[in-house]
C-alpha cells in the first residue's frame, strides 16, 4: 500500500509539472505571437502628414493641377505683355521689322504700323516707309495710306500719282481710295501731273480699283466710289489727247 502511494505521487508531481510547463509554454507564445502581429508605433517624424508636394503636379489632386496650370498662364501672359511692349517700342523708334514679328497679330501689326506712321514725320521717312511696306508685301491701312495721300497733295507728279492710287487701293478702304482718287483728279485738272495722259490715268484709276476686296466694291462706301469713277472716267474719255 505504501509503495501503490509513492508511485502514486510521483505519478501526481510529474502530471502538475507537465502542466506548469505547458501553461509558461503557451503564455510565452502568446505573448511573441501579440509583440509580432502588434504594428510599430510611428515615429515622431511620421506623426504629422506630408506637407504639399513643389513638383509638377501639387500632390496630384485636380486642385493641385489646377493651380500649376493657373500659374503658366500667368507666366504666359506675362510673357507676352512683355514681348508687346519691347516690340511697340522699338516700332515707336522707328523699327520697321516690328511689321514682320507682328505680322499674326492684326492688332499688334496695326499698332505697330501707326506708332510707325506717327514716327514718319517728313516726306523721306514716309517714304521709306511705303517701300518697306510694299516691298514686303505687307498688309497697307487706312492711316498709311492717308499719310501718302496727305505727302501726294504737297507736290503731285507723274510717279508719286500711281504710288498713292496704288496705296490707297491696298487699304480696302473705299473711303480713302475716293479720297485719292478726287485729288489725282484735282491735280490732273489743274496741270499739276505733265507727262500724264486722259487715257493712261483712266486706266491706273480703274485698275487700282480692282484690287479692292468685293465686300469694299459692293458695300455703300463702293457704291459712292463707283459714281465718282464714272464721272472721273467720263471726264477723261472727253479730254484731247
Amino acid at each position: 500500500m505504501a509503495g501503490w502511494l509513492k508511485n502514486h505521487a510521483v505519478v501526481v508531481a510529474k502530471m502538475v509539472t507537465f502542466l506548469i510547463t505547458s501553461f509558461f509554454i503557451l503564455a510565452l507564445a502568446a505573448i511573441v505571437i501579440y509583440f509580432w502581429q502588434k504594428p510599430a508605433a510611428p515615429t515622431g517624424i511620421d506623426l504629422l502628414p506630408p506637407p504639399p508636394g513643389r513638383g509638377l503636379f501639387i500632390d496630384g489632386t485636380s486642385e493641385g493641377r489646377a493651380l500649376v496650370l493657373a500659374e503658366a498662364q500667368e507666366q504666359a501672359i506675362a510673357a507676352a505683355t512683355q514681348e508687346r511692349a519691347e516690340l511697340l517700342e522699338r516700332a515707336k523708334n522707328g523699327d520697321k521689322s516690328t511689321l514682320q514679328e507682328a505680322i499674326g497679330n492684326k492688332q499688334l501689326y496695326e499698332e505697330a504700323l501707326n506708332l510707325l506712321v506717327a514716327g514718319a514725320d517728313s516726306d523721306p521717312k514716309l517714304l521709306s516707309l511705303v517701300s518697306h511696306v510694299t516691298r514686303h508685301e505687307l498688309r497697307v491701312n487706312a492711316n498709311l495710306a492717308a499719310s501718302q495721300i496727305s505727302s501726294y497733295r504737297r507736290a503731285p507728279d507723274r510717279n508719286s500719282t500711281a504710288k498713292t492710287l496704288h496705296l490707297a487701293a491696298l487699304s480696302d478702304d473705299a473711303v480713302v481710295y475716293q479720297t485719292a482718287v478726287e485729288l489725282v483728279m484735282q491735280s490732273w485738272r489743274a496741270g499739276q501731273l505733265s507727262g500724264v495722259s486722259a487715257l493712261e490715268l483712266r486706266f491706273i484709276l480703274d485698275g487700282e480699283f480692282w484690287i479692292l476686296s468685293s465686300a469694299t466694291r459692293s458695300s455703300g462706301a463702293g457704291f459712292l466710289l463707283k459714281r465718282t469713277l464714272a464721272d472721273a472716267r467720263r471726264e477723261l474719255e472727253a479730254a484731247p489727247e
